[in-house]
């Protein structure tokens, strides 16, 4: 795609939510239904991914982790968000272009072996593999405007008021 379809695309949507920013909230949603053993089912919208353990806790590998997912939609979202930057602002990409995410977890404190080990990622590392011939200063903008813009990158930097519920069903 090129930078004039990008703007043709979005110029209406922007325009529109310019004039009325409450048309702009959209409220995502995902549902997972708990599976066999130690899994939960979760209809992507494109795929049905079933979750479970990671074989650091007990699993056996065969169904996805979720800390995996989590950093696949990190580097989905920022791939996605880099690609639509390097469009808009005319910075040319090569196929080989991609983005990479490590995360480092202690799993004691997953299994409650260790009070003083941290529950979640305790560090992640999101890495641009670009091909371009673009200068130093187009690749800082560049980056920059792709962690600016994306969404799972800026949720993940930018704690966001998180509550939980239930329903009896």
């Amino acid at each position: 795609m090129d930078s004039e379809k990008l703007r043709s695309l979005q110029a209406p949507l922007k325009s529109k939510y310019k004039d009325d920013p409450d048309s702009a909230v959209v409220t995502l949603s995902s549902e997972g239904k708990i599976g066999d053993g130690v899994t939960c089912k979760v209809d992507t919208g494109k795929a049905m991914v079933e979750a479970g353990l990671h074989p650091a806790t007990g699993g056996d590998g065969m169904a996805a982790c979720s800390g995996d997912m989590l950093l696949d939609a990190l580097v989905a979202c920022a791939g996605v968000t880099l690609g639509a930057v390097s469009t808009a602002i005319g910075v040319e990409l090569g196929e080989e272009t991609k983005v990479t995410a490590e995360g480092d977890l202690d799993f004691r404190g997953t299994l409650g072996v260790s009070k003083e080990a941290s529950v979640g990622f305790k560090d992640i590392r999101l890495t641009f593999h670009l091909e371009t011939d673009a200068d130093e200063d187009q690749i800082a903008s560049l980056i920059k405007l792709t962690e600016r813009y994306c969404v799972v990158f800026q949720t993940l930097n930018n704690k966001p008021n998180l509550v939980t519920g239930h329903k009896i069903v």
